[in-house]
């Protein structure tokens, strides 16, 4: 995945959950080869380790076991809390 994708999905996710907050952008899930090849290019903030990396208010997680993949507020529960605003593309 491409950060171009990357941004794509967040964007149609978003658009798609309408006023149902747990159809919105949850959890980032990054395959650490794509994260080292590309997406580490991404526009990122790590302010603690409890709050981890994010993207766009978007939590981040990285392993080689991973499938990249933005995962909605319900599929990641709370995994990907806190959950924050998702802020626009930078």
């Amino acid at each position: 995945m491409t950060p171009d994708e990357l941004t794509a999905a967040i964007d149609a996710m978003a658009a798609a959950a309408g006023d149902n907050p747990d159809l919105l952008p949850g959890l980032i899930e990054a395959n650490s080869t794509d994260w080292c090849e590309t997406l580490y290019q991404i526009e990122r903030t790590a302010k603690t380790l409890d709050k981890g990396i994010r993207h766009r208010g978007v939590k981040v997680v990285v392993s080689s076991l991973f499938e990249t993949k933005v995962l909605t507020r319900a599929e990641a529960g709370d995994r990907g809390s806190p959950y924050r605003d998702l802020t626009s593309k930078i």
